[in-house]
């Protein structure tokens, strides 16, 4: 397959120009000018207020102004209502094997990004321990047994495999089935073979041709080596995980911004496009690694570098970053959850959230990447472009003015030992 060659060099500058108001903004004023049609010197007034409240960056003082950012919180039923409208539109089940759909037409998703979605399921289960989400992992993974097969070597793209293992990996420990945990081993032991030498002082090379040695695959890589340590109790994954570690970190890690760059050529030269695929993956290697301050470092980067008035970027529909977001959700809110850093972190998680909600198009329930811009009506949406609200509004706690739920301990989720 050839649907990676962009990801480590892609940036997403091209993916479509933001609306400079964030979307509870523009909803206020849709919502705010539909009640009050008949009063159109209102809404002329107010759409100058807003106008001069962009430019002037206040926001947040516009939302609290007109209504309240209470009343755009997204609430533990609406993390049900999406999840239920993502595998409406896109689950697909014949007997035991289930797949996800490439978009609402139909199709099957990439292997990476079905591993992905695959995921999501699982976060949702351990969010919730739905007997349901349980059933619905166990036959995703064995539609993507049957599609894919249970040797992946033909795969030239070392990421895509790794994903897949994390994805097997996780549903062993979610499901019990040892053939899921047998097929996560067997393709990570077969990845780190063909994509770890010493060039470069060691790291793991992104694809078969050896060109280079990148964050895509190094992170994934070592969450995979700690969940096969947790499953197999195998030093040999602990050491292959704190090496892959240890590179990552040394190469394409700035320890004085937190940043992750992109990856390193054989020439050695440095890409440091960043992004949130490859914060959230370092984040989360480095929780498993109890590397705290360095995951610390990577969150605050992308906080306060990567984002837009405090939401995540947008890398546009029907490509190879869509995705992106929910990756680094994923990473994040365990690290968040695990370290019981909420205080710290949880409103903006949940700012990032509520956009993902807010920006829904009501006629589905479908949610796209771009958190900054309503979902457009009769839009053919892939799903992977829903992916990130979906995965937003699962693993993320509503406030607790909206929800009395209480966050749940993730399964599988303790640091791994050094």
């Amino acid at each position: 397959m050839n649907i990676h060659i962009t990801k480590p060099l892609q940036k997403s500058l091209a993916d479509g120009a933001r609306s400079i108001a964030p979307p509870v903004i523009q909803t206020i004023h849709a919502e705010r000018c539909s009640a009050l049609r008949p009063n159109y010197a209102f809404c002329r007034g107010l759409n100058t207020l807003l106008f001069a409240m962009r430019i002037a960056g206040l926001v947040c003082v516009a939302v609290w102004m007109v209504s309240g950012i209470s009343a755009f919180a997204f609430t533990a039923n609406d993390a049900d209502t999406i999840f239920n409208s993502y595998t409406k539109a896109y689950y697909s089940l014949n007997g035991t094997n289930g797949y996800f759909k490439n978009d609402q037409t139909g199709g099957i998703a990439d292997f990476w990004m079905q591993a992905e979605e695959i995921e999501c399921v699982i976060d949702a289960y351990e969010w919730k321990s739905n007997a349901n989400h349980q059933v619905m992992i166990v036959n995703l993974l064995n539609g993507f047994e049957k599609q894919n097969g249970t040797n992946w070597s033909s795969n030239i793209y070392n990421d895509d495999c790794l994903w897949a293992s994390i994805a097997f990996a996780r549903g062993y420990l979610v499901s019990g089935n040892p053939r899921f945990k047998d097929i996560a081993r067997w393709n990570f032991d077969m990845v780190f073979a063909r994509a770890w030498d010493t060039k470069l002082g060691g790291g793991l090379y992104w694809t078969t041709t050896n060109q280079s040695k990148n964050a895509c695959v190094n992170g994934p890589g070592g969450i995979a080596a700690c969940l096969l340590y947790q499953i197999y109790g195998d030093t040999s994954y602990l050491a292959k995980a704190s090496n892959i570690f240890k590179w990552e970190r040394s190469i394409l890690f700035n320890p004085d911004t937190g940043a992750v760059s992109d990856g390193i050529g054989l020439n050695g030269r440095i890409h440091t496009w960043t992004s949130t695929y490859n914060q959230g993956t370092f984040i989360g290697l480095a929780n498993f690694l109890g590397q705290t301050n360095d995951a610390t470092l990577a969150a605050n980067y992308t906080r306060h570098r990567l984002t837009d008035s405090g939401i995540l970027p947008q890398y546009g529909i029907a490509g190879n970053n869509s995705g992106f977001n929910a990756i680094f959700f994923r990473w994040m809110a365990r690290f968040v959850r695990d370290r019981g850093l909420q205080s710290l972190y949880q409103p903006w998680l949940q700012d990032n959230a509520n956009a993902g909600w807010n920006v829904r198009r009501t006629s589905d329930n479908l949610s796209w990447c771009q958190w900054q811009e309503q979902t457009p009506a009769g839009t053919n949406l892939h799903s992977w472009d829903c992916i990130a609200s979906l995965e937003a509004l699962q693993v993320v706690a509503p406030t607790p003015s909206t929800s009395s739920d209480t966050a749940a301990p993730v399964s599988g989720a303790h640091e791994t030992k050094e």
